[in-house]
């Protein structure tokens, strides 16, 4: 059970919803849209994009360890391969695996969409992979969070609807870079709090390249930018503006952000930020609906 425990905590559960809700989101809009809806194709999209963020965990999790960016005086979360739950070989396999699963369910998904979806496929399977491998990690330069923007928001919300429809939809281009804005958000706060330690191994973030500051602010534009999509929404019925009613809480996280000292606390924003992303995305779909 221990070993279940630890396996389970190694694929950082806490911000498994980064995958969750561009699945979601692009579903739901889809059949909002058009009426359509594949339930197999929407259950395999979700498995494959929650296999690649955890693969892409697991092997960040040795790949930090290994350069010497999880510590022992780390502020986040304990990681695998720092507390010896398992070797680095291990953890290794265990990233392969993820990623080969995902690869096998892509089999299917590009059955379902064709090239657009093995385009999408094969090159989140690539970044999974060089977010952390590699000669240069995109984890540890400035662009980590145009990659998540990208892929758990641009590729994962308008690949979803794709899987459901076979078309592109101006209306899942604007639901993707909200969702994208909000997953960024998530890193950004992951960086902000481990600063220090990320500096020490030289990996520069944009956090870094920022400062605090400016830092801060764009968290702010991160979190509620995305508050704006009702505006560029064109569906039958209103119910989407219902989103706004998230806005409040993301109003308290931008002001507990800017007032907190970075430190263990900041754990608890970034699991809250992921909780207020799954929380828009839950509340979009269901207001597509009324």
């Amino acid at each position: 059970m221990a070993r279940l425990k630890h396996a389970w905590l190694a694929v950082r559960p806490q911000t498994l919803s980064i995958s969750v809700t561009p699945v979601l989101v692009g579903t739901s809009l889809a059949w909002a849209e058009s009426g359509l809806f594949h339930w197999q194709a929407a259950l395999a999209a979700l498995t494959a994009a929650l296999l690649i963020q955890a693969g892409t965990n697991l092997h960040n999790d040795v790949a930090d360890f290994e350069r010497g960016a999880d510590p022992p005086d780390r502020l986040g979360p304990p990681r695998a391969t720092a507390q010896a739950w398992f070797t680095g070989a291990q953890i290794r396999r265990g990233a392969r695996l993820c990623f080969a699963a995902a690869f096998a369910i892509g089999i299917y998904l590009a059955w379902v969409g064709g090239w657009p979806i093995v385009a999408i496929g094969l090159l989140s399977l690539l970044a999974g992979f060089a977010y952390t491998g590699g000669p240069s990690p995109i984890a540890y330069g400035a662009t980590g969070e145009l990659f998540v923007f990208l892929f758990f928001g641009l590729a994962a919300v308008m690949g979803s609807y794709y899987i459901q429809t076979l078309t592109w939809s101006l209306n899942g281009l604007a639901a993707a870079f909200a969702i994208g804005m909000l997953a960024a958000a998530i890193l950004l706060v992951n960086n902000y709090r481990d600063l220090d330690t990320d500096r020490q191994a030289r990996k520069l973030t944009l956090v870094h390249r920022l400062g605090e500051g400016l830092s801060r602010y764009l968290y702010g534009i991160l979190l509620l930018a995305p508050f704006l999509l009702p505006a560029f929404l064109e569906v039958q019925g209103q119910g989407y503006w219902l989103v706004l009613g998230v806005l409040p809480f993301a109003l308290v996280m931008v002001r507990r952000f800017f007032r907190k000292t970075r430190g263990p606390g900041f754990n608890r924003i970034l699991a809250a930020t992921a909780r207020l992303q799954l929380a828009f995305g839950v509340v979009l779909s269901l207001g597509l609906f009324i």
